[in-house]
């Protein structure tokens, strides 16, 4: 356990997507935090399993959070103190946040017989369904279904009236549905406010003093994030697309277009600027 005055917590998922090129410069400035010892959680709305790679290719050996907030994973021995809740997922202690599975595919089940209007969970398709809807490959997609606290699911045949209709009966009874893309997620009790709360006590106790908390976050990642955290750093991609966000003073913007924004934000945190 590192002695740090600061603890990072960052949404990965633009930063390292499932397809595509990681952000340059991001794996320096990952390094650059292990060697100053910042700790730095990564946030996620991917699975466990599916941050499984990423973690192993960035030598991410810190506390995540996955499924929008759905819980907290620890590294085994990262804290010698056990939290007051917990949750043994794989080989990670997990503080819970939302309620395990199978209580939201259950949850989603409930709610699409009492609208009448079909939602398809993507446990419930084949291999080659799962991939054909989500754009993945077959092992990728695998994981994708395999969910801790969150169900996937698909709506089919609804009109958007439908869909409204459904997101607000589903709200009523205070289940978090989000979209991602043509996918939508449910679950019970998901709070990434939470659980920034409960692994930040975690520190507080390990350290014995109060970290300051940050969030860093791309536009497209950070409304949640950035609103549960001591202060702020968002990033962009131009100056025009970040005059469409309006945030407190205690939220910095960046431009991923610039090639020493990695060293600039490395040196606020280590200066707490």
């Amino acid at each position: 356990m590192y002695q740090t005055s600061t603890i990072v917590y960052c949404a990965i998922d633009t930063l390292i997507p499932q397809r595509g090129r990681t952000a340059p410069g991001f794996d320096e400035f990952s390094l650059a935090l292990d060697v100053a010892s910042i700790p730095v959680v990564w946030v996620t709305d991917r699975t466990r399993l599916q941050i499984d790679d990423p973690r192993r290719k960035f030598g991410h050996n810190h506390p995540f959070i996955t499924e929008g907030g759905g819980g907290v994973c620890l590294p085994e021995g990262y804290f010698h103190l056990r939290p007051e809740k917990t949750l043994r997922l794989g080989r990670f202690t997990s503080i819970p946040i939302a309620e395990p599975q199978p209580a939201a595919a259950e949850a989603l089940e409930a709610l699409s017989e009492e609208t009448k209007i079909s939602a398809v969970p993507l446990r419930s398709l084949s291999p080659r369904e799962l991939a054909q809807n989500s754009g993945l490959p077959e092992r990728e997609a695998e994981l994708l279904r395999q969910r801790d606290f969150d169900e996937l699911f698909f709506f089919a045949g609804a009109s958007d009236q439908d869909i409204d209709r459904f997101v607000a009966a589903g709200r009523e009874k205070k289940y978090q549905l989000r979209r991602h893309g043509v996918l939508w997620s449910l679950a019970i009790g998901a709070n990434l406010k939470q659980c920034i709360r409960e692994l930040s006590k975690l520190y507080d106790r390990a350290l014995r003093y109060h970290a300051s908390i940050l969030g860093i976050a791309t536009s497209e990642d950070s409304e949640e994030l950035l609103a549960a955290t001591d202060r702020s750093l968002l990033l962009t991609t131009s100056k025009k697309h970040a005059t469409e966000f309006q945030y407190s003073s205690k939220i910095r913007q960046f431009s991923l277009a610039n090639d020493d924004t990695w060293e600039q934000i490395l040196e606020g945190i280590k200066t707490k600027t």
